[in-house]
């Protein structure tokens, strides 16, 4: 999965460096501004001293909150222990504030008061950027794991959506290549040799995330010829497979579940049994369409293997192309068309 500029190390890196960056420059940015007010007696050296001493001070605060307080005590729960735990802090604070005093400015004028004033509320706002700060790594962290599992679970969903697509075509064709046995066929060996070339594709190339649309509507004319050589005149099937402008991509066996669809649920009991199947490829756009007559009287109860197809391949079309893709079923006069639209860019 690509990660995001954001949440490179050398990103962080280089925020970090020039937030504190900017911290550190404050003094010489605004020395215009303060110089007038300040009273001359105030040694400028000591005040650079003390302030980066203060700039160091809250350094030291804002990572041991964000690396060391927060995971141990906030992420546990612990909500009292890192209450208490600020008291000696801010006393840790209060005393690194003396030691720069007396190293570096002169303790007559020391107060307490004043010194406590001066160091709670950048104590507060430096807690308060750090917890900010690692409350939102936590959450891209986590929103990161997460999208790496859902797009693991999205795998494994299609992973198994796929196979479970496979047999459904391995039962039709086998009982395809009974039927030619039984009838002592000639069409028996170049029917074995296209199952062999279809068992290829199936093993081999469905390995793949996606294949050549043009590989995939092979596929589809060889389950076709195999089917006719079944049913030979009793169904008709007419076929416009060839209008592909591009070498696109699809995912595959994405559409022979309409096909077995068709011809499942179109012959049998039915009067003029028709198949009409077409797909174009254009401008990005793929038009699949399957039509099949059937007949609402003699309409097949659902078998255990019923649930293999339409459901799944419409779950793999939305997880797969979600809003760029368009399928509408309907039943109309006595036939079932099943009408799809994929943007292939």
């Amino acid at each position: 999965m690509k990660q995001q500029w954001y949440s490179r190390k050398w990103t962080q890196a280089f925020f970090h460096i020039l937030c504190w960056a900017l911290l550190f420059s404050l003094p010489y940015l605004l020395k215009p501004s303060y110089e007038s007010n300040r009273p001359q007696k105030n040694d400028e050296a000591a005040h650079t001293y003390m302030y980066f001493c203060h700039i160091a001070t809250w350094m030291a605060l804002f990572y041991f909150n964000a690396l060391v307080l927060i995971p141990r005590f906030i992420h546990r729960k612990k909500y009292w222990q890192y209450f208490f735990i600020q008291l000696p802090l801010i006393a840790v604070v209060l005393l690194l504030d003396v030691l720069c005093i007396k190293l570096f400015w002169d303790m007559e004028h020391y107060r307490f008061r004043n010194a406590l004033l001066f160091n709670i509320f950048p104590f507060l706002f430096i807690l308060a950027c750090s917890t900010a700060y690692q409350m939102i790594k936590d959450r891209i962290k986590a929103d990161k794991v997460a999208s790496e599992k859902e797009n693991e679970n999205l795998k494994t969903e299609l992973s198994f959506l796929r196979s479970q697509v496979s047999p459904h075509f391995m039962f039709n064709v086998l009982n395809n290549m009974v039927a030619l046995s039984r009838k002592h066929s000639e069409q028996l060996e170049p029917s074995l040799i296209k199952l062999s070339s279809l068992m290829r594709y199936m093993l081999y190339e469905t390995d793949e995330q996606k294949v050549l649309l043009e590989r995939e509507t092979e596929y589809l004319q060889s389950y076709i010829d195999l089917q006719q050589q079944r049913f030979g005149k009793k169904v008709a099937v007419n076929t416009y497979l060839s209008d592909i402008d591009k070498q696109y991509e699809i995912e595959p066996m994405l559409l022979i579940p309409f096909v077995e669809n068709a011809f499942k649920h179109g012959t049998g009991m039915v009067e003029n049994a028709q198949i009409d199947i077409e797909l174009t490829a254009k401008n990005n756009l793929l038009q699949f369409s399957v039509k099949n007559k059937f007949n609402n009287i003699t309409e097949e109860p659902k078998d255990k293997t019923s649930g293999i197809g339409l459901a799944n391949v419409k779950r793999r079309l939305n997880l797969l192309y979600g809003n760029n893709h368009h399928i509408q079923i309907t039943k109309d006069n006595g036939w079932f068309i099943v009408s799809l639209q994929i943007n292939l860019h």
